[in-house]
């Protein structure tokens, strides 16, 4: 492979000759030979973007070459547009703070400048990667205000995508209105509720968990750009910031802001904790519905089965006719997955000291590949699997007619100690509630018909004595 030799701080190493990142990069990569996995997408949009948004902001103060700062800018908009993505190499575990990845942005973009202006790659000297790139920046404002950007910027998608299963959870709902079943508590038979105002509580749950996650992410629009390396602003101006943002909320057209004390959001990721914290929440409502629908649909002659779930796929290779509950199994799965995320970011956000966070590439990784996975797996349960479930309306008839926990009904009517020995009388003699309260003696059949009644029981109702 032919090569450029290129020089660091450290001495003299060689590049790939086409490659559009340098020498820090490289030493990156020879550094970090650990999982394979790169920068995610959303994070190196939203540093290109910043990189863009201060060329921009240095060229309109005068402390840019106009000419420089609009070739920087144009290769911003290459690689915004999808260009040089292949050139953004290093492993996401790498130095703490997000050096190497501050530094692959600035070579590749101070290299395509060049290029543009006329510059050999890795020369450096119309456009260098931190004197121009880099200008009045630091790593630990820019990965900051990058891990923030990045969530915001696909956060819209998974808000949708949960609300929009939580619209069809709604609209189940509202089609099972009428249909009465038997309710379940400690996987033991309870008193009577509709089917729909089951998928209601499912509906609210995953509505009020995506109401909740976007609360928290209004403080991740508190950005620390200008803090450059300790939060003082030393290099940058206040001027310049100022219009750096300017241009961020121009170009995503978020409501950003500068952070009201910078030296808190430079410290700190508790704000991207909180936010993390709320993904974990949506995780586990989910995670409740799909864990309940697969309980609901077990069978089909065996389980459950008040549910039937669409057939999308054969369930055994080896049992035939077998369908399982697949998408619930996917949705779990994720849900899982978010949840150890984390544990991740939590660990990472309690573990900076003094004035930064050295786990900022492990938090804003399992971020965004918690809200990837978190966005496409709520999307594919409700194309696959809630809008197309149905009742299995035999089934549920046959458990509320046999359901001991209606004689609750009783209890205000004969007492609790009464309505318990024709519980228990049905249960051990096989019988109905209505032939074990008669053959009791502790209510009349016109009685026993008026007060045990499912369909008054999904109500509030008190049963008053004749």
């Amino acid at each position: 492979m032919a090569t450029r030799l290129e020089r660091d701080p450290l001495g003299e190493l060689q590049v790939p000759a086409d490659a559009y990142y340098g020498v820090q990069t490289q030493r990156a990569v020879e550094n970090f030979p650990i999982s394979g996995l790169k920068a995610p997408a959303p994070l190196v949009t939203a540093t290109v973007l910043i990189k863009q948004a201060c060329a921009r902001a240095n060229a309109s103060f005068e402390r840019l070459d106009p000419a420089v700062a609009g070739a920087i800018v144009q290769a911003a908009d290459e690689i915004l547009a999808g260009k040089l993505r292949d050139q953004f190499i290093v492993d996401v575990y790498q130095a703490g703070a997000g050096t190497s990845h501050n530094m692959n942005t600035n070579e590749v973009l101070a290299n395509r400048a060049a290029e543009l202006l006329g510059e050999a790659k890795g020369t450096y000297k119309r456009v260098h990667p931190n004197d121009h790139v880099n200008m009045g920046q630091s790593t630990n404002d820019v990965f900051p205000t990058a891990t923030r950007l990045s969530i915001l910027l696909v956060l819209p998608d998974l808000l949708a995508s949960a609300n929009a299963l939580a619209g069809a959870l709604d609209a189940k709902a509202k089609e099972f209105a009428r249909v009465l079943k038997t309710g379940r508590t400690h996987l033991q038979d309870a008193v009577p509720l509709t089917l729909g105002q089951g998928f209601s509580g499912y509906a609210a749950n995953v509505r009020h968990a995506t109401e909740e996650l976007n609360h928290a992410s209004s403080c991740l629009h508190e950005l620390n750009l200008g803090a450059t390396a300790v939060g003082t602003g030393l290099n940058a101006g206040d001027d310049v910031t100022q219009e750096s943002i300017t241009n961020l909320v121009r170009a995503t057209g978020l409501a950003l802001k500068p952070a009201r004390n910078r030296f808190r959001v430079t410290q700190s990721m508790g704000d991207v904790l909180t936010f993390s914290g709320g993904l974990r929440r949506l995780a586990v409502e989910v995670d409740k519905v799909a864990s309940d629908l697969r309980l609901l649909s077990s069978g089909p002659r065996a389980g459950i089965a008040e549910i039937q779930l669409p057939a999308v796929q054969p369930g055994s290779s080896i049992m035939p006719g077998k369908v399982n509950p697949t998408q619930c199994e996917a949705l779990t799965m994720i849900a899982v997955q978010v949840m150890a995320n984390d544990v991740a970011v939590g660990f990472g956000g309690a573990s900076g000291y003094l004035e930064m966070n050295v786990y900022k590439p492990l938090m804003i990784f399992n971020i965004t590949h918690s809200i990837t996975i978190m966005t496409d797996g709520c999307t594919n349960f409700r194309k696959f699997l809630v809008e197309g479930t149905k009742p299995n309306l035999k089934k549920i008839n046959e458990y509320v007619e046999r359901s001991l926990m209606l004689v609750t009904a009783l209890a205000p009517v004969i007492g609790y100690d009464k309505a318990s020995k024709i519980a228990h009388y049905a249960m051990d003699n096989d019988l109905t509630l209505k032939v074990a309260a008669l053959k009791l003696g502790f209510v009349t059949e016109e009685e026993f018909d008026r007060v045990v009644d499912p369909a008054k029981m999904v109500k509030p109702y008190v049963a008053a004595a004749k």
